[in-house]
Formats: structure tokens, sequence, C-alpha cells
């Protein structure tokens, strides 16, 4: 049984780092002529350019790409709804009338606007204008932003996400109400949620309050786990790898132990007794700024940093078989990069489940001291 569940286990991170190679192979760089070497990425500047490309965020959902027998790019996938606030109000249509094209030379015409996509940003054109225009250092003149509400492949991943997650902890809290003991899938469930209730919300909130957050506290760690895994998928998600997301994540820890934070606590950052009255007002500010900036600061920086990151070193090091070529040989970088890819991916599963519980932990810690009762003997 322990040799099959290993077994199981190896297979499982093989697989995922064979998928994140493949996501690799088959893509493209959407801004690149597709009939000088049909979409390929091969050389240091185009892999940089993909890499950069890969790590943001994109309007429309790639699945996979290939080259046709003439030397054309097809892509798979499908697009996702464009939902702006232009000049004259609410503007909607897909994302698949852009045409996979990055650069704003295709112009969208809806209600009477114009719209052109510039480095994966939306603008609104002049009216009078037919194409766009830049000026020396590549910026749009005759363009200016629009609200962007548009359904994106990272709130498209969040979207889906939050379903499976809403969808599996539904079943798990009816599984406890009939059968008093999960079945199927609850059973992996189970012994996270009690990981996360017994080893993070208790000891650092402790056996007062632990209940008030531990809902929270769970849907965090589930919630970016999750994701970080799915970014390592061929699908494509970046979505714990985007500031935006990060810094929600962030403002929810602080607006939590904000709004939880009990007078003592308060107290003890205002005005901190038991230390000299001159370096009251100075301790004040330093306790200010790292309740409401600091704390929150580093929450975000840190996972958005170490996914990036992540994703960063494990294309660049995929894109070896494509870089080494020419000095190593096709067997000898491909199976240098397969190598190093394999082992780093081994490591990047043991992030993706690291930066989860560090958010979590560092999140029930916070509120702790949020809640505590500060009292002084």
């Amino acid at each position: 049984m322990k040799i099959a569940q290993k077994s199981i286990k190896f297979l499982t991170i093989v697989a995922i780092a064979l998928f994140s190679i493949s996501g690799y192979a088959v893509d493209s760089d959407k801004n690149q002529d597709p009939q000088k070497d049909g979409g390929q990425v091969n050389t240091k500047t185009e892999v940089e350019e993909y890499i950069l490309h890969h790590i943001k965020d994109s309007h429309d959902f790639s699945l996979f790409s290939y080259t046709s027998d003439s030397r054309e790019r097809k892509h798979f996938g499908f697009p996702l709804p464009v939902i702006l606030w232009s000049s004259e109000g609410l503007v909607t249509f897909m994302s698949s009338e852009f045409h996979h094209n990055d650069d704003g030379h295709v112009i969208v015409e809806k209600d009477g606007l114009k719209f052109a996509k510039i480095h994966s940003k939306i603008y609104e054109l002049d009216s009078d204008a037919a194409t766009v225009a830049f000026d020396d250092t590549h910026h749009a003149t005759n363009a200016h932003k629009v609200l962007d509400f548009s359904i994106t492949k990272s709130a498209f991943g969040l979207i889906l996400i939050g379903a499976l997650m809403l969808l599996w902890f539904s079943k798990l809290a009816r599984q406890y109400k009939t059968k008093k003991v999960p079945t199927g899938f609850g059973r992996i469930l189970e012994p996270l949620v009690l990981y996360v209730r017994d080893e993070i919300a208790r000891p650092n909130i402790g056996e007062k309050h632990y209940r008030r957050f531990t809902g929270y506290l769970l849907t965090v760690f589930f919630f970016i786990w999750i994701l970080n895994l799915a970014g390592l998928t061929p699908l494509g998600f970046n979505v714990t790898g985007q500031l935006a997301v990060t810094a929600c994540l962030a403002i929810f820890t602080l607006v939590i132990y904000t709004v939880s934070g009990t007078k003592g606590y308060w107290m003890h950052m205002i005005w901190m007794p038991g230390v000299p009255f001159l370096i009251r007002p100075v301790l004040a500010i330093i306790e200010l700024a790292g309740a409401l900036v600091i704390k929150p600061f580093s929450l975000l920086v840190r996972l958005f940093a170490n996914i990036s990151a992540g994703h960063i070193v494990v294309m660049s090091l995929i894109a070896i078989m494509f870089t080494l070529q020419e000095s190593l040989g096709v067997v000898g970088a491909t199976g240098l990069s397969l190598l190093l890819s394999f082992f780093i991916t081994l490591i990047e599963v043991l992030v993706a489940f690291l930066q989860a519980y560090i958010f979590t932990m560092l999140s029930a810690l916070f509120i702790g001291m949020a809640v505590d009762d500060h009292k002084h003997h």
C-alpha cells in the first residue's frame, strides 16, 4: 500500500512537470510574425518576451496552438467578455474581435466607438482615428484609457476555482450533516480542514476567538493553494502571480484584523503603556504604519513575488532546450531542460503549499494579535 501511494505521488508530480513543459512547447507568442517561423519561440529574445507575456493577464483564454502546413498559426481556446466603461457609457463585446492581436493594430468598432488593445490594455481611440498613432516611446497619442471590468483569464480562474471550492465544501458539509463521516473526496479535504483549524487558527488566535475566523482562514488557504497548483498546469493560470489579486487578499486580512481589534489592541498601538510619554507618539506612528501598511504589504508582496519568480524560473529552464541547442545539441539541451525543470517543478509543488500556509499563518497571527486581551499584570 505504501509503495502504491508513493508511486501515485511520483506519477502525479511527473505529470505536472510534463504538462508544464508541454504547455510551454505548444503555445506561441501572439505578437510574432506567423510568416517568419510559424510562430515558434526559438531565440533568446523570443523566449524572454514569451515568459513576460505568459505571467501577465490576458483578455482571452488560449489552451494550445500549432502551426498548420501552410505556416499559419492556429490558436485553440475561447474568448472572454470585454466589459468597458467608455466616454459614452457601458460597452461590451467578446475578446475574439481583437483577433488575438496584442499590439493594438486591430481596431474594434462598437456602438460608434473605437477600441484598440495595446500591450494587453484596452484604449478608446479618438473618433477621427483610423489607426493607432505612437510617439517615440511607443505610447499611443490618439487614445486614452477606459475603465476595464472585463472577465480576464485571471478573473475566469478566480470564478472557476471559487465555484469548485463552493461545490466541494458544500458537499463536505452535507456529508457531516447526514453521515457524520465524510466519504469520497471529502476524506481528502477533512484532514486539511482540521490541520488549518488545529494547527493555524487555534494556536495563533486562541481558544476564545478562533472559531470566528476559521472560515476565512480555510477559504484563504484552499483558495491560494489550489490557484498555485493550477498555475503549474498547461491552463496557463497565474492568478496568484497578479499583484491585484494578492493585494485584494491582503486587504481582506487588513480589514478583518482592523475591524476586530479590541480596545486594548488599539490602546497599546496608539498610546503604549509602560514607556516614557515622549516616546509614545513615535511608537504610535511606527505601530500604525506596521499595522496598516507594512503587514498587508508583506502579505501581498511575498505571495506575488514567490509565485511569479517560480513561473519565470520553470519556464526559463524549459527554454534551455531552445537556447542551448547550438552548444549542447538537441538531445543534450532537451535532456538538461527536462531534468532541471522536473526538479524545479517538484520544488514548485512544495512552494504552492508553502505560500498558502505562510499567508494563512500570518493572517491568523495578525488577527490573533488584534483580538488578544492585552492584559498587563
